[in-house]
């Protein structure tokens, strides 16, 4: 576990400036992405150490001198730019974290997937941890869950979503397949597929596995659009199915199922449900890994913090009832239903993940 979960020795005039951070959040966020957006900390930035006056920005901006002055001095207290000491009039240059703004893939990713996915339902967290139900989500129409219609909300906040599950997954891709294969495998089930990525990486990484796909249905049409562009289609196989569903049964003879970033979609309940179902189609040698960002693995409070507040998505937005969930939880609960931990991976990829290897328990 971070130091940083025992520890409280911040300043008291730290802590201040942290809590006012937090009671001016929304105007704080919307000021940075509209510096963002207007392309103002890329103009600071490129200006660099020499700095640029107002008046040289505005005439690279199409705003007031009214509008850019406030966009400025907020951002000055938030640090995302510093002023040239005794420039006069003043001259701005990029502070380190308006660096991070414009330049860190994890941020660019996590902002956009806030503005677009979260920012308006948030309002309704309030309402969603009451009712156990992700009442945000009315903002873009009568879902149930979100994976249910992601497939028919707007093709820019869409894209916001994919960027944000691929960028926490798709790094681990490289580090987790020579785990995988090494031992021969024939058969690779993929619950929760999503995009196809990690079937397509395993596709590629070897020549003569197959893979199974399982996914809602909206998803698994994204996926087998990837599939064939690819011209991996002759080594794959499709089930749509919703898994929660009694009825629905998984696919046989599959000698690795893999859930990334899959079970925290869902409640511990669900997630035990999950299992059962799991259960039924394995056998002594049968390797489930699990692929998961776990808060309390992580090797920095940036990444914690990532994964922490996007437990509140899972709340507001996505489903109600799930969340991003620590290490011994998560094991726990999957040991429970028959299954025993043989090997763990943690902080692989470039997004600090854990890769978590299962077998039944005989």
């Amino acid at each position: 576990m971070l130091e940083e979960f025992y520890n409280d020795d911040i300043k008291a005039i730290d802590a201040r400036f942290e809590a006012q951070k937090i009671a001016f959040a929304p105007i704080i966020f919307q000021v940075s992405k509209c510096m963002i957006d207007f392309n103002i900390l890329k103009i600071i930035e490129e200006a660099g150490d020499a700095g640029i006056t107002e008046e040289d920005i505005l005439k690279k901006v199409n705003l007031s001198s009214y509008a850019l002055s406030t966009l400025l001095e907020l951002s000055l207290g938030l640090s995302l730019i510093k002023i040239v000491k005794d420039s006069n009039p003043y001259k701005y240059i990029l502070g380190k974290t308006g660096f991070f703004l414009i330049n860190d893939n994890l941020t660019r990713v996590n902002i956009n997937f806030v503005n677009d996915i979260c920012y308006k339902g948030m309002f309704y967290l309030n309402d969603s941890l009451k009712n156990s139900k992700p009442e945000g989500l009315k903002v873009f129409g009568d879902y149930e869950t979100i994976y249910k219609g992601l497939s028919s909300i707007p093709e820019s906040d869409r894209k916001s979503w994919i960027d944000f599950d691929n960028y926490y997954s798709d790094g681990c891709y490289e580090s987790s397949l020579p785990i995988i294969f090494k031992k021969s495998r024939k058969n690779i089930m993929d619950i929760g597929a999503n995009t196809a990525k990690f079937s397509i990486s395993a596709l590629k990484y070897n020549n003569d596995v197959r893979c199974s796909l399982v996914d809602l249905e909206g998803q698994i049409k994204l996926a087998k659009k990837n599939i064939d562009d690819n011209n991996f289609s002759s080594r794959v196989e499709y089930f749509p199915m919703n898994i929660l569903e009694e009825e629905n049964k998984l696919p046989k003879n599959c000698d690795v199922i893999w859930m990334s970033q899959f079970l925290d979609c869902f409640s511990i309940e669900q997630i035990k449900l999950i299992m059962r179902k799991v259960k039924e189609v394995s056998d002594k040698d049968t390797d489930i890994f699990v692929l998961e960002p776990l808060w309390d693995k992580q090797k920095y409070i940036s990444s914690a913090f990532s994964i922490q507040a996007t437990s509140l998505y899972f709340t507001a937005i996505a489903n109600g009832n799930s969340k991003m969930y620590p290490y011994k939880l998560l094991v726990d609960t999957i040991e429970e239903e028959g299954f025993k931990l043989v090997n763990e991976y943690h902080r692989i990829g470039k997004t600090y993940h854990s890769l978590l290897n299962f077998k039944l328990k005989i």
